[in-house]
């Protein structure tokens, strides 16, 4: 059986990485402000954001003014490599080759499926979500901002 999906977790931790990018992600974020900011339980974000520090995709500072930044600018990080941190790599497991009626066929289009999943997931940083999260709002000079999602 294939297993091709964006989880719960994985799309929490996009999520929070695209909170951090949006508010400077140089400066640390605490989680209380992340799921503040995002709706997202505290606890469960406390737990995504360790598997996205152990990812090397965020670190963390301690002590007063602590918090989370990005390990990386915006346009190193890409939704593939969260999706990846989150929930292990983007790949279609099977247990075994299944040679009855018609499932190799189905095999070979799961395989597909998650190629072109890993491939949009790559095509997307950071960098472009930020930009794609403010088409609406106005810049520095009040004028509206008419971003469309890149094309890769």
């Amino acid at each position: 059986m294939a297993d091709v999906k964006v989880s719960t977790r994985g799309d929490y931790a996009a999520r929070a990485l695209l909170s951090m990018a949006l508010h400077g992600y140089d400066r640390p974020t605490s989680v209380k402000e992340i799921a503040e900011r995002t709706g997202l339980p505290q606890p469960y974000l406390e737990q995504i954001l360790l598997a996205v520090k152990g990812a090397g995709l965020a670190r963390s500072k301690r002590g007063v003014g602590g918090g989370y930044v990005l390990a990386r600018p915006p346009e190193e990080i890409t939704l593939a490599d969260i999706v990846a941190a989150a929930d292990g790599p983007i790949t279609t497991y099977f247990d075994s080759h299944d040679h009855r009626e018609g499932h190799c066929a189905l095999q070979d289009v799961w395989v597909k499926v998650s190629e072109s999943m890993r491939s949009i997931l790559e095509g997307f940083t950071l960098a472009d979500l930020v930009d794609l999260a403010r088409v609406g709002h106005l810049d520095a000079a009040g004028n509206p901002l008419g971003l469309i999602a890149p094309e890769r």
